[in-house]
């Protein structure tokens, strides 16, 4: 049986538009959903607010800002206008939580360590915008695979390490178990997240092998791989987070099957394995 904190992310069941999405949720007694910037502009933001609340539902997180690395200064401008938009539409979405994804190394450039300087510079820019909107910036860590093209914060350490610069209320971690759970620093992390008030978001997807050729759509779903999300679920809720539990899964597999049946799917294994 659910514990009435399971939040869909729209990724999940990406086959379905905004209205199928909704109206779903709904039938399956699901009052909260996670949402991606792209297929909500497509549908346009003060609509989705409408359909959202019309329809009793509220909205987790929104994903993604981020993309903070580059060296070119007028691309750098261009990605904090993003943000700045991103803010914009988490706040005209009732969520107080946009999701950061950093942004990986710039084009001929090894080094690790000041990109993720660029991100933190990025996020003091950043941070008085989004409080003035009421809405926190989440650093998510992704797994070490992801850091040339997509991601240089690697670790909950590392995001700890930037998020710990400014406010808590302003910015922290996402934990998300696809990106964690293979780091033997991973619990103490979660721990120091808890104990700063920084865990701002909890997402579930499991790890399997082989990874598909496009990895960044091979989490599955939750019960068929590696993770341990009773343990991690634990741990998080040790360091205080009592917040919504987000299922968050890139699969083709799952995106080509009926929604309906992947959403009762995921209600299905998250109460079995993460409850």
């Amino acid at each position: 049986m659910s514990d009435g904190r399971l939040s869909i992310n729209q990724e999940t069941i990406k086959q379905w538009s905004l209205p199928e999405l909704a109206e779903g949720c709904v039938k399956a007694g699901i009052d909260k959903v996670g949402l991606w910037r792209a297929p909500v502009q497509s549908y346009g933001i003060e609509r989705t607010a409408r359909l959202l609340a019309d329809s009793g539902l509220s909205v987790t997180s929104l994903c993604r800002g981020g993309f903070f690395t580059a060296l070119d200064p007028a691309e750098r401008a261009r990605a904090l206008d993003d943000n700045r938009a991103a803010l914009d539409e988490a706040a005209a979405l009732s969520t107080d939580t946009l999701v950061l994804v950093s942004g990986g190394l710039p084009e001929g450039s090894k080094d690790l360590y000041t990109a993720r300087e660029r991100v933190a510079d990025a996020l003091g820019e950043l941070v008085p915008y989004a409080a003035e909107r009421g809405v926190r910036l989440a650093i998510e860590p992704l797994h070490p695979m992801f850091a040339s093209d997509r991601c240089v914060v690697s670790t909950l350490s590392q995001a700890l390490d930037i998020a710990e610069r400014f406010p808590a209320d302003q910015v922290g971690v996402v934990v998300d178990t696809y990106h964690i759970w293979w780091d033997d620093q991973g619990p103490d992390q979660i721990l120091r997240a808890g104990a700063g008030g920084r865990i701002h978001s909890f997402q579930l997807a499991d790890w399997i092998t082989p990874l598909p050729a496009g990895v960044l759509v091979g989490r599955g779903q939750l019960g068929d791989g590696a993770v341990d999300f009773r343990t991690l679920r634990t741990l998080v809720e040790t360091a205080g987070f009592d917040g919504p539990v987000e299922v968050e899964i890139f699969n083709e597999d799952l995106w080509a099957r009926d929604g309906a049946e992947v959403l009762a799917e995921v209600a299905s294994r998250y109460a079995e394995h993460a409850c």
